[in-house]
């Protein structure tokens, strides 16, 4: 039988040499053409090109795991995001008590400590976001006759305390960054309260200003307390759960 001037390119072909470079048909990141001499006639040149798993296809698949990955540890952030809230509203249902009998409805409750420990562990916005979410459940359920007024002043204290703790512990996660964060926080919250007492509790509690300037004192004290005490107790327990939060 007369032999094909050209070779099957279904053949293995032979490494060639060129001048700068050795060709192989092992090479696998990109489709390799090879240089086929027919023994005896330099003419007989044809490229044949080795088809090898699709590069692209493997980088999509990758892009695709890491996408799966990082929508998993989305889910789970905001799982515990979500624990942190129902454990804010179980505190503030269990505990809950006036400190200064003269303002009795001044109540300490240590429902802020989960968001506060939040805060660290997601960042400012997560702490926000915890603050509004838990200000909702609670002011519908457990705080329901605080009303409009209760959910818009607890987001008010708990969410400029969380912005600002939460901007400076980001950049500085050390025990001392704590401890700034938190002072700097609870002062927040105090400035922050005295300037909304005045402005809103007026208008939704029905009372002159004056009447809230008298009270004034019992505000800034309770305010004082409870963002303090409630920091320390986050000081103390965030180190002994972080690591949870973080998994």
């Amino acid at each position: 039988m007369r032999k094909h001037r050209y070779e099957s390119a279904s053949r293995k072909a032979e490494p060639v040499r060129s001048r700068y470079r050795r060709y192989s048909p092992d090479e696998r990141n990109v489709n390799t053409l090879y240089l086929c001499l027919r023994p005896g006639n330099i003419r007989g040149v044809f490229y044949a090109a080795e088809q090898i798993p699709d590069q692209q296809n493997k980088k999509k698949g990758i892009k695709k795991m890491y996408e799966n990955l990082n929508t998993q540890k989305k889910t789970v952030k905001l799982a515990k995001m979500g624990m942190l809230v129902a454990i804010s509203v179980v505190l503030v249902y269990l505990i809950h008590f006036p400190i200064f009998p003269a303002v009795p409805f001044l109540e300490y409750d240590p429902a802020d400590i989960p968001i506060f420990i939040g805060t660290f562990a997601f960042g400012p916005l997560g702490g926000l976001a915890i603050t509004v979410v838990t200000a909702v459940v609670q002011g519908t359920t457990v705080s329901a006759a605080s009303g409009v007024y209760g959910i818009l002043m607890h987001v008010i204290a708990t969410g400029s305390f969380v912005l600002v703790a939460g901007i400076i512990y980001k950049r500085n996660k050390t025990r001392k960054g704590a401890v700034i964060a938190l002072a700097a926080g609870s002062l927040t919250w105090i400035v922050a309260m005295f300037f909304a007492n005045l402005i809103i509790t007026p208008y939704f509690m029905g009372v002159p200003r004056a009447v809230v300037m008298d009270l004034m004192p019992f505000i800034v004290a309770f305010n004082a307390i409870k963002a303090g005490g409630n920091s320390l107790i986050t000081f103390l327990l965030y180190k002994r759960i972080s690591a949870f939060l973080h998994k």
